[in-house]
């Protein structure tokens, strides 16, 4: 009995439980109905009876019932702050009513009954009741059961839209049409484009846009595109273009073509547009964005704009209102009275290696200006160019170009001193001096390709790279006829010769820098033409040829012509894996990255980590030492009794010189092996990879931030090299702390490699800033780095990056609200961070230091000057200055009302500079901007209301 006792007491327990959990419901329904008032008494009473009536055999009685219903419950579902009352009272009837709707004959009455289930299932969980019954209801107004409602069909639709056959579609369509038509009505912009991008139909929503409200839906659905995966990102863009020209918008469906990289698209909205100075505010735009068209029915003012002709008038009329004209010297920059003073170390200050570093930081300093203190004179020119040798004289001379910069008239005077020169490096670097010169600016006459492509094909290798060099810097993503033209005289076709070329002189350095001069000229035109004799180029190379580092840079070339082109790419990926292993991983990897170049593309990055966490050995029998090891530490593991006796451990010593003929005899296995090992370029190109795609997008950039930590610290060395480098392509010309904080660390690594690298990445981390925090850090770097002339080099060399242009200029690829990303720039950038991932046998070298002259591409001035129509001269413009507010940028996408743009902002006169993360508009009435976004020149002109 006891036992018996034992098992019945959990069952005793179990029903007085429940029995408890009754009582209480039933307490808790007699409290609700004794809290009820006696309005929800009659209301709850009035909808018993109403289903009682819908219940009985009159259909009579139906309309009547089902009318007074409808208008009950649409009194109540205007918001959802709690569960409407009618809802709750009818909850209990769900099911009853679909029983009574399936029972009614076909016709009106039963189509009512089922717009009322439609609204009772939102309190249900039968998922797609709202759907199906609204579609077998009366099609009444949506808007008459208000925004709950259509915010729960909306979320429904998508899931069923996708299980959904072509004749369901059809018909959820229509629904589809009128829940668009509702959201766009009542200030839903951001749920109707969900709507429509969960089920891709967002071509349907130029039927519902209205101009009132244009703006907002395009801002949202530009912001949305780099946050989708291709090609559903082109289709965004393109939407938001049609959008922006049904309400005659042209600038903004420009930035939208430029978005896209189709230069059909841009010359057809430039032909189409009427406003003479909306067509001069689109080829400054296109300036800005280094694309150089022959643009249809241009006037010479247009072209004049777009080829940044008045580019030079406009910064020195800048640098006048700073009163920053006056030039600096190397000296005045490094400010080595500052430096902790070492015994000795005066010993280096006339080093080869820091007469380069001077030059380049001239250079940089006074980049624009027109003025220096060190190569105005030519006598003292001289004296400054031949403390160099050979290469070093040529990297001397060609800084002219940068202290000239886009003022072709009087910079082609000023290296015409030394064009004809008797030594052949003075003349190299005056070649290379006219292409920095030229780059950014398309001249009609093209003095560039008059004066360089002699050269070209010279007997003389360092003649042959300053003027292809020079080529591919002066001609950059330009699209114009003269330069891309096929037949005999066109830049391409005489860059194409050379790599065919069998001359002494076409050395291998020669080659690549040719294939990378194309790569700048075709950046982002997928041109397979010319890519493909690219790749014939490194396909007639051996494996034992191709491990030199220039025939990277024929690489190089091929993926800056597929950069940003993302799909389009995919083929010729493929087809370079066809290349020696080694050689042919890294290509393809390196093509991949730059297709999706600022996209912030998940998948991809996905996929580079993956790469990354491979672990390759530095010694090809490294892995053989450790699974030996390995072996012989299992076998003692396993007889642990076994002593070790002397003969065991002394025949290692004993029997090594008989057991090296046998160690070499399977050579099989060394190909692989050894494909383990240079597999390691292609792990570095990766993590430059992470920094590129991620660059575009702030949330990806922070979560790179973070991956980079852990592959500092447990990726291999080249993986480790690379990572400084990553994060400068991350935060171009913006030192954020935490990144200074970061790259110092790494400054002083023990990798010697790694601490250069660190050192020229917080150059372009800086770039052009003027930031007091890392000129401090670089002039502690110049005292640690005192005895190693290669890393002091590198430590000045980014000391002038620091003081870019005096403060005035920026490294920074985006422009125009940071929304287009000028690919000529990331070229540019990448181009440099890549050569440095085998920086001793390239950048560092004694000869190649001159391509650090590839970031000439990305400087520009991060001015806003403010223009509009002289009332003398009709068609040109003049400079005037007008009050603006300029504050920190602030994120309004999406944001109900008008919210304010910018916040902290102080009011400046033009011309202002604006820093990184800044925005400007107009604080005055008198003018209005022809472009929304306040950078760079802008074209005013006078406001209707101020006109007199």
């Amino acid at each position: 009995m006891a036992v018996s006792d034992k098992e019945n007491a959990p069952v005793k327990a179990e029903d007085s439980k429940e029995k408890l959990k009754s009582a209480k419901d039933k307490k808790s329904k007699k409290d609700a109905l004794s809290e009820m008032t006696e309005e929800d008494k009659k209301l709850q009473d009035d909808l018993n009876l109403l289903v009682e009536r819908l219940s009985e055999p009159n259909e009579q009685l139906y309309p009547p019932a089902l009318e007074m219903m409808k208008t009950l419950i649409r009194a109540s579902t205007t918001s959802m702050t709690s569960v409407p009352k009618p809802l709750k009272f009818m909850r209990p009837h769900y099911r009853r009513m679909k029983e009574i709707q399936e029972k009614m004959s076909p016709g009106p009455w039963k189509k009512s009954c089922a717009d009322i289930i439609s609204v009772l299932s939102m309190t249900s969980d039968e998922t797609n009741d709202c759907i199906n019954y609204r579609l077998k209801g009366m099609a009444e107004p949506i808007s008459d059961w208000g925004h709950e409602y259509v915010r729960h069909l909306t979320m429904g639709l998508a899931a069923e839209w996708r299980f959904a056959d072509a004749p369901r579609r059809e018909e959820l369509l229509k629904l589809v049409k009128d829940i668009v038509g509702y959201h766009m009505k009542h200030n839903a912009e951001v749920e109707a484009c969900d709507l429509l991008l969960e089920i891709e139909q967002l071509d349907m929503l130029l039927n519902y846009v209205e101009e009132v409200d244009h703006s907002r839906v395009c801002m949202y659905l530009l912001s949305s595109a780099p946050l989708t995966p291709d090609p559903d990102n082109m289709i965004i863009i393109r939407t938001a273009k049609d959008i922006y020209l049904k309400f005659e918008r042209r600038l903004e469906a420009m930035r939208c073509a430029i978005m896209l990289n189709s230069p059909e698209v841009i010359k057809s909205i430039f032909s189409e547009c009427k406003d003479p100075l909306m067509k001069n505010q689109m080829a400054i735009l296109l300036g800005r964005h280094q694309s150089f068209f022959d643009l249809p029915g241009a006037s010479k003012e247009d072209t004049d704009l777009n080829s940044n002709m008045s580019l030079t008038k406009h910064f020195h009329s800048l640098a006048k209102e700073l009163d920053i004209m006056e030039p600096k010297t190397p000296e005045g920059i490094y400010k080595s009275h500052l430096e902790q003073t070492r015994p000795f170390s005066s010993a280096l200050t006339e080093s080869n290696r820091l007469n380069i570093a001077a030059s380049f930081v001239n250079g940089f300093v006074n980049c624009g200006f027109g003025v220096d203190k060190i190569l105005q004179d030519t006598e003292t020119a001289n004296k400054f160019f031949y403390k160099n040798r050979e290469f070093g004289i040529m990297s001397s001379v060609a800084s002219l170009g940068l202290i000239y910069r886009w003022d072709i008239d009087n910079g082609l005077a000023q290296v015409d001193r030394f064009l004809y020169a008797n030594d052949d490096y003075i003349r190299a670097g005056s070649l290379l001096a006219v292409g920095i010169i030229s780059s950014g600016v398309q001249d009609p006459c093209d003095p560039a390709s008059a004066l360089l492509m002699d050269h070209v094909h010279s007997d003389r290798p360092c003649m042959r790279i300053g003027s292809i060099f020079g080529l591919g810097l002066a001609y950059a993503n330009s699209k114009r006829e003269a330069v891309i033209k096929e037949e005999d005289g066109g830049v391409i076709f005489e860059l194409k010769k050379v790599l065919a070329d069998q001359k002494p002189s076409a050395t291998s350095e020669v080659k690549g820098l040719a294939g990378m001069s194309l790569g700048f000229i075709l950046v982002g035109t997928a041109d397979h033409k010319v890519a493909m004799e690219m790749l014939h180029l490194l396909m007639d190379k051996t494996e034992a040829e191709l491990t030199d580092y220039n025939w990277s840079f024929v690489a190089l070339g091929i993926a800056l012509i597929f950069l940003g082109t993302q799909e389009k790419s995919e083929v010729f990926v493929e087809s370079l894996r066809s290349l020696p292993d080694p050689f042919g991983s890294m290509v393809s990897t390196l093509v991949d990255v730059c297709a999706y170049a600022g996209t912030g593309n998940v998948l991809k990055i996905q996929r580079l980590l993956h790469i990354c966490s491979e672990h390759y050995e530095s010694d090809p029998d490294a892995s053989e030492k450790r699974k030996s090891a390995k072996d012989n530490s299992s076998k003692a593991s396993a007889d642990p009794k076994k002593p070790k006796t002397s003969t065991e451990t002394q025949p290692k010593a004993a029997t090594s010189p008989a057991k090296s003929p046998i160690k070499e005899a399977p050579k099989p296995k060394d190909p692989k092996a050894k494909e383990k090992v240079d597999l390691s370029p292609q792990q570095a190109v990766a993590v430059l990879g992470i920094g590129l795609i991620a660059m575009g997008e702030d949330i990806g950039s922070q979560m790179a931030i973070r991956m980079f930590g852990h592959l500092i610290r447990y990726g291999e060395p080249p993986i480790r090299r690379a990572v400084p480098l990553a994060l400068a392509l991350l935060s171009v010309s913006n030192p954020q702390l935490n990144l200074l904080e970061t790259l110092s660390k790494f400054t002083h690594d023990a990798d010697v490699d790694t601490a250069r690298n660190a050192v020229f990445a917080l150059g372009i981390v800086g770039a052009g800033t003027n930031n007091a925090r890392l000129v401090t850090m670089l002039r502690q770097l110049s005292t640690f780095h005192y005895k190693d002339p290669v890393s002091l080099m590198l430590v000045r060399i980014a000391q002038g990056l620091a003081h870019l242009g005096k403060g005035t200029m920026t490294l920074n690829p985006f422009h125009s609200d940071r929304q287009l990303m000028c690919q000529t720039a990331v070229a540019a950038i990448f181009a440099t961070c890549f050569s440095f991932l085998d920086a001793p046998t390239c950048v560092l070298n004694n000869h190649q230091h001159y391509l650090l002259y590839s970031l000439v591409l990305a400087v520009q001035p991060r001015h806003l000057v403010t223009l509009i129509e002289d009332e003398l001269h009709k068609g040109t413009l003049k400079s005037v200055n007008v009050s603006v507010r300029v504050g920190q940028a602030v994120d309004v996408v999406a944001q109900a009302g008008k919210p304010k743009t910018i916040t902290g902002f102080q009011t400046h006169t033009t011309p202002v500079l604006l820093a990184h993360g800044e925005r400007a508009e107009l604080a005055t009435d008198e003018y209005i901007s022809l472009t929304p976004y306040l950078e760079g020149l802008v074209i005013l002109k006078k406001a209707p209301t101020s006109a007199k």
